[in-house]
């Protein structure tokens, strides 16, 4: 991949940590001019820094702005200045939010609502705004951020497996009537990646003696996957490099599985 250089404009939504920061580093470095977005303004301006400090090249390449993907004015104002900064996308990574932890009986409607809200709005919002620009270039491509519980529901998340079921449904029919207008859409399942999240549950761990690498090593002993590790979001934003770009011209409707063996669906 070292080689490949990508001359086109990208969006990365929730791109101010985890897989999305690990997808605009990614992107910068292949060449590309990307716009993120994130909802917390500090988190951003932090993203940006540490972007530029290991790319100082890339300074005319980088567009950020606050903006809350629920808010659907908000995202049509980041399409119309993300645009004007670098000129209109060819590439989109939706990148959703984090999961619920609830169970049928403890999930109230207000909850349901929210989960289901949050997960399909902060796809539908940035694809409307986007679809525009997207269309009038050429080999464009929508990338969904999933996860595994889309195929392998867990009873302790069932708002959130339930809701994700329901993105990777989307993926498919968004694939199916975007394909006319020359735009392409996948998405990523991914499992245990390693978060801000796990990080703050380490560092509560009971037993002070074990690192990271023998206390996630564990975790992932714990949930059975063969690989025996947690992803990085850098391996995340490998496999969104690869179907946001030309490498997967022939792919649409599709996802990647990304969780280290643990999926355990046919």
């Amino acid at each position: 991949m070292h080689d490949f250089k990508l001359d086109a404009t990208a969006v990365v939504t929730g791109g101010s940590s985890g897989i999305g920061l690990a997808t605009v580093e990614l992107l910068l470095a292949q060449g590309s001019r990307v716009a993120l977005c994130g909802r917390n303004p500090e988190r951003l301006e932090q993203a940006v820094k540490q972007l530029l400090e290991r790319h100082p090249e890339a300074r005319e390449r980088l567009f950020a702005q606050a903006c809350d993907v629920l808010d659907a004015e908000q995202v049509q104002q980041f399409a119309r200045a993300s645009e004007a900064a670098l000129g209109p996308a060819s590439i989109l990574i939706n990148n959703a939010g984090q999961g619920r932890v609830s169970t049928f009986e403890n999930t109230s409607d207000e909850a349901w609502t929210e989960e289901l809200h949050l997960k399909f709005f902060s796809v539908l919002h940035p694809t409307r705004a986007f679809l525009p620009q997207l269309e009038r270039g050429e080999g464009s491509a929508i990338v969904c951020v999933n996860s595994l519980l889309a195929s392998q529901p867990e009873p302790h998340m069932v708002a959130t497996s339930a809701a994700r079921a329901g993105l990777k449904n989307l993926v498919r029919s968004m694939a199916t009537e975007f394909a006319p207008k020359g735009v392409r859409v996948n998405g990523i399942l991914v499992g245990l990646i390693e978060s801000g999240q796990w990080r703050r549950r380490f560092e509560a761990r009971e037993d002070r003696s074990q690192s990271w690498e023998q206390w996630s090593a564990e975790l992932a002993r714990k949930k059975s996957i063969p690989l025996g590790r947690l992803g990085s979001p850098a391996e995340a934003a490998r496999a969104i490099f690869y179907l946001a770009t030309p490498l997967s011209s022939y792919t649409t409707g599709s996802h990647i599985d990304v969780s280290g063996g643990l999926s355990r669906y046919a």
